[in-house]
């Protein structure tokens, strides 16, 4: 699935965000919708192409809407928004206009939960804040076999096409390097240049002699060969005898001088990039006063809940929503501006609000910060690296009493009388 509208909007600074009313404040939280189809990009611009006038049109599956055939994408959000109704690997459909009308057709025929899978969000919230959506994939037998049927006719559609090309003895057309002008087809074979009679005849000559490429000792064909150029005075066999040298002298190759660029991750509330979690939590911290790693201590959060904390937080923020009081503003600097003057990127709502099933689906999908999250309580903190943990040391200047006293005496004399 792919919704260019969103793709890349966090890597544009202080874009307006969509769906924005011009009254001062903003709109109520519940509102707005979350119309985020996909992972985002964070450091990509937003890119789609343009249709061009008369292409094809597919229909809507459950509605009369149309859209061309090159702005495929816009169908499927269509039907996501609209019809809560999601096909998976789009993209693997070999012909995506039949599997269209085909689902079309049986929709009308029999119920949608006949079909498809039924994915319920907000499951944990009250019943009338609860939704439904529709997941059309392979796992049903019968969706599968029309993918497979479509792959097959699309096969045969191109065999079709390239032994109607073979056939053709009205063929006639110019080589791209000369001026030399070819007719019909050649019954030659490329390698031994030998002609057959037929073509059947030749495919077996070809297959027995292993004769699948081009005669390399025929010289009116070097003068195509981008090699010859490439240095004065030396064939294309030389200088790739060379290469093959070379190849097997540096097979050893040191490659201890590498290094390996890092991926930066990207701050939660503007554009700072930092290239460890602990300097990004650190300016989190300092700029805009959230403490990530206090709050995973606080609430005894484990990786996945650290990762739904995470996306739910992107996806605010992208949609210029303040999670403190539910404001959505025009645009991220407003936002923020907001969030730091009220105090409100350390006020985080009830947890059933972002611990949610919805959020295990990052909001960015190139989201390098989620790679870095963990559950382990060694992990070196960015406060550990500023020294600012305080350890309170054992008082052990009545040590003698400390003995007396320990819950050890009373366990090793209860497993005496036990013996």
């Amino acid at each position: 699935m792919a919704a260019p509208e969103t793709q890349g909007a966090a890597a544009g600074g202080e874009e307006d965000c969509e769906g924005n009313h011009s009254e001062a404040g903003g709109v109520s939280y519940e509102d707005s919708k979350d119309c985020i189809l996909e992972p985002l990009s964070l450091p990509e611009s937003p890119g789609g192409t343009t249709a061009l006038e008369g292409s094809p049109s597919v229909p809507c599956i459950f509605c009369e809407e149309h859209f061309p055939m090159d702005e495929q994408d816009k169908l499927l959000k269509h039907m996501i928004i609209e019809h809560k109704m999601v096909i998976a690997d789009v993209k693997l459909v070999a012909d995506f206009q039949r599997y269209i009308l085909y689902w079309r057709k049986r929709f009308t025929e029999q119920p949608i939960t006949d079909f498809c899978s039924v994915i319920r969000i907000n499951s944990t919230a009250p019943l009338e804040e609860q939704d439904n959506y529709f997941l059309l994939c392979d796992v049903l037998p019968e969706d599968r076999l029309l993918r497979e049927e479509l792959q097959k006719q699309r096969l045969k559609e191109i065999l079709e096409q390239q032994q109607q090309e073979r056939n053709d003895n009205n063929f006639h057309g110019i080589c791209m390097f000369c001026s030399e002008e070819f007719f019909g087809n050649s019954l030659q074979c490329l390698y031994c240049e030998k002609t057959f009679r037929d073509k059947n005849t030749l495919k077996d000559h070809m297959r027995k002699k292993q004769h699948r490429r081009i005669n390399p000792k025929n010289r009116e064909y070097d003068r195509f060969y981008v090699i010859n150029y490439l240095e004065l005075g030396k064939s294309w066999e030389e200088v790739q005898l060379e290469d093959d040298r070379e190849l097997l002298d540096h097979q050893e190759d040191d490659w201890s001088d590498w290094e390996e660029r890092p991926d930066s991750a990207v701050c939660l509330f503007c554009e700072k990039q930092a290239e460890t979690v602990e300097k990004l939590c650190v300016h989190m911290e300092d700029a805009h006063e959230f403490d990530l790693l206090k709050i995973k201590s606080e609430l005894g959060l484990n990786f996945y809940q650290q990762v739904k904390l995470v996306n739910f937080i992107r996806r605010q923020i992208h949609q210029c929503r303040c999670y403190g009081c539910h404001v959505k503003f025009k645009s991220k600097a407003e936002l923020r501006t907001h969030m730091e003057e009220a105090k409100h990127t350390s006020l985080l709502p009830e947890r059933k609000t972002w611990d949610q099933p919805e959020y295990y689906f990052p909001t960015y999908e190139n989201d390098t910060l989620l790679c870095t999250l963990s559950d382990s309580e060694s992990d070196l903190t960015a406060q550990e690296q500023n020294g600012n943990i305080t350890i309170i040391s054992e008082d052990t200047s009545k040590l003698h009493a400390l003995k007396q006293s320990s819950i050890l005496n009373q366990l090793l004399l209860q497993e005496g009388l036990k013996n």
